[in-house]
């Protein structure tokens, strides 16, 4: 058994094999999408709905839900956040 990671934590393992920022980026996206998600439900908006009112594509939509495609742009969350009443808050940690 390998024992070099023993004692270290997971953020430490990523950022060794060097795909810290990746991880972080696909988790955060998850996060968005699920919450966006859950914002539609609780105010019943389809997604046909919700594409019109952000006026963009039923597509671009799908995309914005898929958990797996980090490449979303701020404006694009800012549009789906203010759709569902919802404010966007990005910061630096």
């Amino acid at each position: 058994m390998n024992k070099k990671h023993i004692g270290s934590n997971f953020d430490d393992f990523l950022k060794e094999e060097k795909i810290y920022e990746q991880v972080q980026a696909a988790a955060i996206k998850r996060v968005v999408a699920y919450q966006i998600a859950e914002e539609m439900k609780k105010k019943k908006i389809t997604k046909t709905e919700m594409a019109s009112r952000m006026e963009t594509s039923r597509a671009a939509l799908e995309r914005l839900l898929d958990p797996s495609n980090a490449s979303i742009t701020l404006f694009t969350l800012e549009r789906a956040a203010s759709v569902l009443g919802k404010t966007l808050k990005v910061e630096l940690g």
